[in-house]
C-alpha cells in the first residue's frame, strides 16, 4: 500500500471528543489514539489538533458561584487541558509513542519570528517521532483575538507545517447538498477551487465547538488553494482515519481538491493572517486592475491613495480597491511615514512586494 501523504495535520472537533452531557469520551479518544498509531507506525508524520480541554474541564469543576461565559471557558480550559493531554499521554505511551504539548494563540502567528519559533519546535517534535498535540491556549486568549475555532488553528498548523493534507473530524460525513437532517441530502464528495458553496451551507453551530460548516468550508477553500488536500469526515465512525488514508475512495467525506500550484511559505503566513492588520493601503483603480492581472506586480507608492493606521516596517497591512472593498493583504516594506510621504510618487520602491502580497 503506498502512502499517498507523509505528513498529515489531524483536528479532532469537540463535538467528536464530547458526550450528550458535555463530558470527555475516552472511549472514542482511545479508538482515535489507535488510529493515529496505526498510521504513525507507517511512517506518516501527524501533528493533532485536539479540541475537548473545555469539555474536559467542565465535568471536573463544580463553581459555587454563576460564572460569566469567559471565566467558565478560562477554569474548565485550566483545569480540563491537563486533564485532556494526561489522557492522550496515558493512550500514547500504551503503543510506545511519545506526544509533546503545544499551546498557542492567534498573535503567535502575527509576527513572522514567532510563526518561525512556533514552526521550528514541531518540526523537532515530528524529527523524534513525538506526536504534538496543539490546542489554543484558551487561558490567556483574549476573546477579540481568539482563533474562531480550532479550525481555523488546524488550517495554519496545516499550511505553517507544510502538511499534505489537513483531516477535519466533526460529527457529520461531510459538507451536504442540502440539510443533513434531510434523508434526501447527499455528502457532496468533492469540491474543485472556484466552487461556490453558499447556497448549501448551514449557518447553525455545533452544539459544543465554536465553529459551524461556513467557518469550516472557507478554511478548508483557502488551505486547499494553499495545494494542501482537506478532508471534512465524521469522527464518530469507526476506523475513520485509517480508512481515508488507506482506502479514500470508499470512505465517505468531502475532499476539496488541492490547488496544483505551490504557494511559498511566507505567502501561506501572509494569507493566514488578515486578522492581524495593523493598517490600511488603498489602491487606485489602476493598481487594482494590475493586481487582478496575469503579471506579478507589486504595490508602488504611486498607485496608493490612502494610507490608514500606524504601522512598522514588516507589518501585516490590509489592500483595499479603489471601491473600498479590501482585497487581500500584504507585508510592509517601510512604515507607515515613509509610505504616506512616498503615496502618488513615481520612481519609489514598493510598499508591499509582490512576494509579500497575497490577494484573495
Amino acid at each position: 500500500m503506498v502512502q499517498q501523504f507523509s505528513r498529515i495535520a489531524v483536528k479532532v472537533g469537540s463535538n467528536v471528543l464530547t458526550r450528550r452531557d458535555g463530558t470527555l469520551d475516552v472511549t472514542r479518544m482511545s479508538a482515535l489514539v489507535d488510529q493515529i498509531a496505526e498510521l504513525h507506525k507507517t511512517g506518516v508524520e501527524i501533528i493533532l489538533v485536539s479540541s475537548g480541554a473545555v469539555a474536559s474541564g467542565r465535568s471536573e469543576v463544580h463553581s459555587a458561584k454563576k460564572l460569566d461565559s469567559v471565566d467558565q471557558r478560562q477554569l474548565f480550559s485550566a483545569v480540563g487541558q491537563a486533564k485532556l493531554i494526561n489522557r492522550y499521554y496515558e493512550l500514547f505511551r500504551e503503543h510506545g509513542i511519545a506526544v509533546g504539548q503545544v499551546l498557542t494563540m492567534k498573535e503567535n502567528f502575527a509576527t513572522r519570528r514567532h510563526y518561525l519559533n512556533q514552526k521550528n519546535c514541531m518540526t523537532v517534535m515530528l524529527e523524534n517521532g513525538v506526536i504534538p498535540i496543539v490546542n489554543e491556549n484558551d487561558t490567556i486568549s483574549v476573546s477579540e483575538l481568539m482563533f474562531t475555532d480550532n479550525d481555523e488553528l488546524s488550517g495554519l498548523i496545516a499550511s505553517m507545517m507544510g502538511a499534505q493534507a489537513l483531516i477535519i473530524l466533526s460529527n457529520i460525513d461531510g459538507i451536504y447538498n442540502g440539510s443533513p437532517a434531510d434523508p434526501t441530502s447527499e455528502v457532496i464528495r468533492e469540491i474543485g477551487q472556484g466552487k461556490d458553496l453558499s447556497s448549501y451551507i448551514q449557518t447553525s453551530k455545533s452544539s459544543f465547538g465554536r465553529g459551524g460548516m461556513l467557518t469550516k468550508t472557507n478554511i478548508a477553500r483557502k488551505v486547499a488553494d494553499e495545494g494542501i488536500t482537506v478532508i471534512i469526515a465524521n469522527g464518530k465512525r469507526d476506523n475513520i482515519l485509517v480508512d481515508l488514508i488507506q482506502h479514500p475512495e470508499s470512505t465517505l467525506c468531502t475532499r476539496f481538491i488541492p490547488s496544483a500550484e505551490p504557494v511559498s511559505s511566507v505567502k501561506k503566513w501572509i494569507a493566514h493572517s488578515e486578522g492581524f492588520a495593523k493598517g490600511e493601503l488603498h489602491i487606485n483603480y489602476c493598481a487594482t486592475e494590475l493586481l487582478f492581472s496575469d503579471k506579478a506586480v507589486s504595490i508602488l507608492p504611486v498607485g496608493i491613495t490612502d494610507v490608514i493606521g500606524e504601522f512598522e516596517k514588516d507589518d501585516i497591512v490590509r489592500i483595499v480597491d479603489f471601491g473600498g472593498k479590501p482585497i487581500g493583504v500584504g507585508k510592509a516594506n517601510c512604515d507607515s511615514t515613509q509610505a504616506r510621504e512616498a503615496m502618488g510618487k513615481h520612481g519609489k520602491k514598493p510598499v508591499v512586494h509582490y512576494d509579500y502580497l497575497y490577494i484573495e
